[in-house]
């Protein structure tokens, strides 16, 4: 049978937790807005005039905001060449939370923590390459000036210190934690240079952690039996 509801009754809500995200606020929603609006104007106008023939004020007349407002978001015009590289530390960042599983085993060698880096390295170049044109464009941007190649060392830098960090969280010795972060920023630097384009970079990062996981596997070299001869 069915009922109605008389007036201004309303039904009364559950007091089980919803397992729905709670949706963001007007002001964040017009948060989001406006910096996309930035970075979009920006990649444009780097796209067009080139990255040393654009000023910040050129950048906020094409999003239509003020420089109060790009200021908000970017402390420079560089900043904003890297805006997706932020989004990327967020995931690390994020990643113990979305991966229980594996957050619940401690790995105490570097073979065990090269293990669980792995799926967050390779969640990484997911995310950079999802537009494999874009990510072409920021990558031949970066090369052609120094200044940005050197906030890229520092931006990438930044992964290791955070994939150190989310192994130590899980409970890793921080020696272990520190080589195997670096191993790991090491193959994704590896892919980089291998990948002959964009939309490869995820596939050659596999590879290079296959190939660094399998050495301690691998039969002994011709060098290592000279030197035990």
């Amino acid at each position: 049978m069915a009922y109605r509801l008389a007036g201004n009754v309303r039904p009364v809500p559950s007091s089980t937790p919803s397992s729905v995200p709670e949706r963001p606020s007007l002001l964040e929603h017009k948060q989001r807005l406006a910096r996309q609006r930035i970075v979009e104007a920006a990649d444009e106008l780097f796209r067009t005039q080139g990255f040393d023939n654009v000023s910040v004020s050129d950048i906020a007349a094409r999003a239509q905001v003020g420089r109060t407002t790009f200021f908000r978001y970017f402390g420079d015009k560089t900043e904003v060449v890297f805006a997706k590289e932020q989004a990327v530390l967020d995931a690390v960042a994020r990643a113990e939370k979305e991966d229980a599983a594996t957050a619940a085993a401690t790995a105490t060698t570097a073979d065990q923590a090269l293990e669980q880096l792995r799926p967050v390295v390779l969640k990484v170049c997911q995310m950079a390459v999802e537009d494999p044109e874009a990510h072409r464009r920021h990558a031949d941007l970066v090369e052609q000036h120094p200044d940005l190649r050197a906030r890229d060392a520092l931006k990438t830098q930044q992964i290791a210190f955070d994939l150190a960090a989310l192994l130590q969280r899980r409970g890793t010795p921080e020696d272990v934690a520190l080589l195997a972060a670096e191993i790991a920023l090491a193959c994704y630097r590896t892919a980089r240079r291998r990948a002959a384009d964009s939309s490869a970079l995820p596939s050659a990062t596999e590879a290079a952690f296959e190939q660094v996981l399998t050495l301690g596997r691998s039969p002994l070299t011709h060098s290592s039996t000279e030197g035990a001869s």
